[in-house]
């Protein structure tokens, strides 16, 4: 791409988003999609006052004509920006891949969105410890989960189960597999000035903790289903172009009756359509119900007047190749015996 035209389509994008910004420099936000926005081989995020470069070009050199175009206009631009850190998704270095300071001294370490502190953990691995596609599902948290108990599974740094503890309710527990991620989850309790419970924060495989919760007669009013796209272990495997359903199925006898699943596919190749006639397979039996769609914020979608390029598949009726369902679970009555 001519280097100019990329500089336009930057400054455009970063234009559409100011709103966002603000006046403490706390917020995380997309600064450009390059995937819709017109230049794939980029990405920007903002976080606070550190912005993060994604390089996805493949071969990585394929994109160092922009890290440069691409790191001026943003310091330009915001020049309350203390840090630029470099991820190159594509190198066969992990160091790369977690990170590289490019500019700066000191990685933020925390964000606020809502009201609420998150801690995050910039080079803890590839990704930046703390997706931006799942603010609005955050907000709906903060709203909607008064005096509800929680289970956030495939928790990762935990900042679903942050939002419903922000939003007051009664118990969350948070499962991941990763217990140095349910440490970051701990901090955000800590900063915010939440209880922690030790026994709230999860280390196990999926499959056989949601097994045990089970066994012991534990049940939720809402449950997030965040599962990466691929992942398996000798346990199970979740493939969330293929087995989402069985995803699905295994926490639905932890919902109390009228309570709500989450439901996240982030699998990229997956249409909104499919998705949604799996879900509807899922109401036949009328005791699932989809309740409500929640979009993914336009930062991260592309605004109408910055897209340029079609997602690679079609995610209506949902905006983003994230595609995040609430579901209303109704419980069979249980038989009484003797």
């Amino acid at each position: 791409m001519d280097i100019a035209r990329f500089e336009t389509l930057l400054t455009q994008a970063i234009s559409a988003r100011l709103a966002l910004f603000d006046p403490q420099h706390q917020m995380p936000c997309r600064l450009f999609n390059g995937f819709l926005e017109g230049e794939p081989r980029l990405v920007i995020d903002l976080y606070a006052t550190t912005v993060v470069l994604h390089n996805y070009a493949n071969p990585p050199e394929d994109g160092h004509d922009l890290l440069a175009v691409a790191q001026q206009v943003v310091q330009t631009l915001l020049p309350w920006v203390h840090a630029v850190l470099l991820k190159t998704r594509r190198s066969s270095l992990p160091t790369e891949r977690d990170g590289r300071m490019l500019f700066g001294e000191r990685l933020t370490t925390r964000v606020r969105e809502h009201g609420v502190w998150y801690a995050i953990d910039l080079t803890m691995n590839r990704d930046t410890s703390f997706y931006l596609d799942t603010r609005n599902l955050r907000h709906w948290a903060i709203r909607n989960l008064k005096d509800r108990s929680v289970l956030n599974t495939f928790a990762y740094t935990g900042s679903l189960g942050v939002a419903a503890q922000a939003g007051g309710a009664a118990r969350v527990i948070q499962l991941d597999l990763n217990r140095h991620f349910l440490n970051v989850a701990k901090t955000s309790y800590t900063l915010n000035g939440f209880p922690i419970n030790k026994a709230d924060f999860q280390a196990g495989d999926f499959w056989p903790q949601i097994s045990q919760l089970n066994r012991k007669g534990e049940r939720f009013d809402c449950v997030f289903l965040d599962p990466p796209f691929f992942a398996a272990s000798d346990k199970g495997v979740v493939d969330l172009e293929r087995n989402s359903i069985k995803l699905i199925n295994k926490v639905r006898p932890l919902i109390n009756d009228g309570g709500v699943l989450v439901a996240i596919n982030n699998a990229l190749f997956l249409a909104g359509a499919e998705y949604m006639r799996m879900l509807d397979s899922l109401c036949a039996d009328g005791y699932v119900q989809v309740e409500e769609l929640i979009p993914v914020p336009e930062d991260s979608a592309g605004y109408p007047h910055t897209r340029r390029t079609a997602p690679m598949i079609d995610p209506a009726p949902f905006n983003h190749a994230t595609k995040i369902a609430l579901l209303r679970i109704r419980r069979k009555a249980e038989k009484v015996t003797g």
